[in-house]
């Protein structure tokens, strides 16, 4: 039984955590302001885990508040397209700040995907909750997308055998992939019958593609960790590690469901 128990010796920090996650949360998109300074302090937060995790800078709070702050301004004022095109022109004046620091090219290329993740990723969870029918958006992508991550985290606990991909993520399982995957889209029908107000083929498209696509944003940051010899990337939040380790799902399914499965869902 021992280390049947051991397994899930965790679990308790991990909930008292998500209580908190969701208390934050739930301030963070309770308006369209909340959720521009929201994500501008997830973008902050993420850019200083990228830095400590690459050992880019001795002191990166400053350069991840600039992120931020100068984020804030771009998400607050201006339309999508010249968000695009300026946030483009301060990640390239990042690049050359650090270049000028004769940072290395893994450095460099830490940079660079920080930069993605953190200006053009999480930003569209900002444009998620500024579209029509925001708010009912804005929760069902985070929800299905974090329990996405806690199906597939259980499924793995209990049944899980099969290692899916053990030189990135030895933990992960093809019985926990599977489903987590499986019921996600019974989540997805749940949760998009009630705030998307769209039919059952719709919302098993977007279950199965959020399901999929979370678990590949899990894998990337895994990957990384993993090149970069790091555990977790950082100790904010008990139990789950970094802000990253808990958001990594998002990186792809925010842009997704923005571009892509929106269509269906005006469909």
């Amino acid at each position: 039984m021992k280390p049947e128990e051991n397994k899930f010796a965790d679990v308790p920090l991990r909930v008292k955590t998500w209580i908190y996650i969701i208390i934050v949360f739930a301030l963070g998109i309770s308006h369209p302001l909340a959720t521009a300074i929201f994500v501008s302090w997830i973008g902050s937060q993420s850019f200083l885990e990228f830095s400590r995790m690459f050992k880019v800078y001795e002191k990166p709070i400053i350069p991840s508040l600039f992120i931020g702050v100068s984020q804030f301004f771009l998400l607050q004022f201006l339309s999508i397209e010249n968000y695009f095109l300026y946030s483009s022109i301060l990640g390239i004046v990042v690049l050359l700040y650090f270049f000028i620091l004769k940072s290395s090219t893994r450095q460099l290329m830490g940079i660079f995907i920080a930069l993605m993740v953190c200006l053009f990723a999480f930003p569209h969870l900002f444009w998620i909750r500024n579209s029509s029918n925001g708010l009912s958006s804005i929760i069902f992508i985070v929800v299905v997308t974090e329990l996405n991550d806690v199906f597939q985290y259980l499924m793995g606990k209990f049944f899980g055998k099969h290692k899916i991909v053990p030189r990135i993520s030895p933990n992960k399982t093809l019985e926990g992939f599977i489903g987590g995957v499986l019921i996600t889209i019974i989540l997805s029908n749940i949760l998009g019958f009630f705030l998307l107000k769209t039919d059952i083929i719709t919302n098993s498209i977007i279950g199965i593609t959020l399901g999929v696509f979370g678990f590949c944003g899990d894998i990337f940051m895994s990957y990384l960790k993993r090149k970069t010899d790091v555990k977790d990337t950082g100790t904010l939040l008990p139990g789950h590690g970094g802000l990253l380790d808990r958001m990594d799902s998002l990186i792809f399914n925010a842009p997704l469901f923005f571009w892509i499965l929106s269509f269906l869902i005006k469909n």
